[in-house]
């Protein structure tokens, strides 16, 4: 079933490594929020078939008031067919989320928070120029789940050039002492004109240490197996019933919604010929806050699409599904795609398949533990290019 993303493209402040699209301004936020509503009820027809997840991201969703909370959801619940059993994520950052703005949350129908923690650490907080520090990072958690919510995941980050690897075992051991069932972490990476880029180019900053980030990968995958948790995706470790729906229908390929400045969709075009897979088109929105609010309130074009070739919708089920336990269906490829592309695949796929990279079971390839340090290069292998 479908999903829909709404993305907030406001924050308190700017972290050094992100390159998403925000602002730390909120003048115009009350003019986004009514063009984020023309946009929903415009694209109403555009899905068809239940909505079983919903994920406000960002940016900082948090900022949010209640009203402005409450208005974007009764929009969505006007003008979509809204599964019982839906998933409603919403980001937030620790120093908002009071004991008033996990109860707003809870009864706005928010059933699954991403705390965006990064580290419990204070030092590496500031390096990161979080708006929190680690005493909040802990309470935000602690209070979120008095309050009722068990479904609770953590964003951290590794590989910094101040993580020690005891810095980064006491991080992870705060996943286990908390309770936390599911975790999202992200090796550091340096982003074009983003702080982090200027403060390391200009010797501010040391060059990140491949050998540290390596080794701090092994760490968290052996740590979060400890706990009980199943790494399903590279970077996303669950336990059982906490995976994330939502990004999970990402991985799977299924159809989902984007509202907002800069937001991407994913949808349904049509059939192929010869019983090929069906297309489907990318939509995304334009990137800036004013020309969106303007193209919405003058009826404009405020967003580009593409049709997904065949090639490209190869390369992107490679992508996708080889960083999931779930893999790639051999079936699914011969069913799904040209010979040609079969040809190409079988031909690059060899090489691994007598290695201890991959293995194949009931028409399934998945990385195996040792597959997973070199996953970038075995999907730039079967690429097709």
């Amino acid at each position: 079933m479908p999903g829909i993303y709404i993305h907030i493209p406001f924050c308190k402040q700017s972290c050094s490594y992100c390159d998403f699209h925000f602002s730390t301004s909120l003048k115009h936020k009350k003019d986004l929020i009514q063009a984020l509503l023309k946009e929903i009820e415009l694209r109403k027809h555009v899905l068809t078939g239940k909505i079983n997840t919903i994920y406000f991201g960002g940016g900082t969703p948090s900022i949010l008031e209640e009203d402005d909370l409450l208005v974007l959801v009764d929009a969505l619940y006007k003008n979509y067919d809204i599964a019982s059993d839906l998933e409603f994520t919403l980001e937030c950052n620790p120093d908002d989320l009071t004991k008033v703005k996990v109860k707003e949350l809870q009864n706005a129908g928010v059933n699954r928070l991403s705390i965006g923690v990064q580290s419990f650490n204070n030092e590496e907080l500031k390096f990161f120029n979080r708006a929190h520090n680690s005493s909040e990072a802990e309470s935000s958690i602690k209070r979120s789940q008095d309050i009722g919510f068990d479904n609770i995941t953590i964003d951290l980050i590794y590989g910094s050039s101040i993580l020690t690897e005891k810095g980064w075992l006491d991080n992870l051991q705060k996943v286990n002492e908390f309770n936390v069932p599911h975790l999202s972490a992200y090796g550091l990476t340096v982003e074009p004109k983003t702080k982090l880029a200027h403060q390391i180019e200009s010797g501010q900053l040391p060059q990140l240490n491949d050998d540290n980030m390596i080794a701090q990968f092994k760490t968290l995958i052996e740590e979060t197996k400890a706990f009980g948790m199943t790494q399903y995706e590279i970077s996303n470790f669950g336990k059982e019933g906490f995976y994330s729906k939502h990004n999970s229908n990402y991985w799977k390929g299924e159809e989902y919604l984007g509202f907002g400045p800069s937001a991407h969709s994913y949808l349904k075009e049509g059939s192929s010929e010869k019983g090929l897979i069906g297309r489907k088109k990318r939509v995304w929105n334009v990137a800036n806050n004013i020309k969106y609010i303007k193209a919405l309130a003058n009826k404009e074009t405020y967003s580009e699409e593409e049709i997904i070739d065949e090639k490209t919708a190869f390369n992107e089920y490679v992508l996708t599904r080889l960083r999931t336990t779930w893999g790639m269906d051999t079936s699914f490829l011969t069913t799904n795609f040209s010979e040609e592309i079969n040809t190409h695949f079988n031909r690059e796929i060899k090489q691994y398949l007598n290695s201890s990279y991959l293995e194949i079971e009931n028409n399934k390839i998945t990385l195996t533990q040792e597959g997973i340090f070199i996953a970038d290069k075995i999907t730039s292998d079967l690429f097709l290019v």
